[in-house]
């Protein structure tokens, strides 16, 4: 038979569950900036926007307008981590290329 100290027990455990308020914080977003520069050319600031970012070609061809009007721009807001990579891929493709297009993540 069982006692009736472990039923006790587990009606214990299940108040204090109860009691526990659960707070769930949403993760933070990241910005990924694109920066101006004199030698990236603009065509391949639009092909980079387009392709690793998903961007059409009108709002590829805004954002890059952007960047170079006004020196930066948010290309897009992501978890940290697709945030990153993205930053990354692009960073590299232009490295790859020959143009230093500055790519960075920041907190929102």
């Amino acid at each position: 038979m069982i006692s009736s100290n472990m039923d006790t027990e587990i009606l214990e455990e299940v108040k204090i569950d109860e009691k526990i308020k659960k707070q769930v914080i949403e993760p933070g977003k990241y910005n990924v900036i694109f920066f101006n520069d004199n030698v990236t050319p603009m065509e391949w600031v639009v092909e980079i926007l387009q392709k690793i970012f998903r961007h059409s070609e009108e709002t590829a061809q805004n954002l890059m307008l952007i960047v170079h009007e006004k020196g930066s721009a948010v290309v897009g807001t992501y978890g940290f981590e697709i945030a990153e990579q993205k930053a990354v891929e692009s960073n590299m493709a232009s490295r790859e290329r020959g143009f230093p297009l500055v790519v960075k993540v920041e907190e929102e």
